[in-house]
């Protein structure tokens, strides 16, 4: 089992998800039941079976961001992206997640993109953590038109 997560890991990493003829791949090679490998990639909140967006952006509603707005920032999160919590944008740049605590109370509301914290996040600087992962606004690099 611990190896299967090890494989689901790399591939998670590599893909931004677990996709289906990868775990045909694994079940085949290890030899054990699709069910089996279904029951791991399912149990765990850090595999996905459908694409993630390049960035992950967790928005934390645990008591102390609760209490100062974070259902808000939620909302202008989903507002800007155009993507509700739990989805991913049209461009695949973002994924927006809700998360029960990320343990710092101490910066609530907090809101982490990809390993980056960012806290006492106000719906203004919002659009400044995106501006951060998607430079002109739309999600096209530089240069492009």
């Amino acid at each position: 089992k611990s190896s299967l997560i090890g494989i689901f890991q790399d591939i998670q990493q590599e893909y931004r998800y677990l996709p289906r003829e990868a775990i045909s791949r694994v079940v085949e090679r290890l030899g054990i039941p699709v069910t089996q490998a279904y029951a791991v990639a399912t149990f765990y909140k850090s595999f996905s079976l459908v694409p993630r967006g390049e960035h992950e952006i967790y928005v934390c509603l645990g008591t102390a961001c609760h209490l100062r707005g974070g259902q808000r920032l939620v909302e202008n999160f989903e507002r800007i992206l155009n993507a509700k919590a739990g989805g991913t944008t049209a461009d695949m740049k973002f994924t927006l997640e809700t998360v029960n605590c990320l343990g710092a109370c101490a910066l609530a509301p907090l809101v982490r993109v990809d390993q980056k914290n960012y806290g006492k996040v106000t719906a203004d600087k919002i659009a400044k953590i995106v501006k951060e992962y998607r430079p002109d606004g739309e999600g096209k690099s530089h240069g492009e038109n």
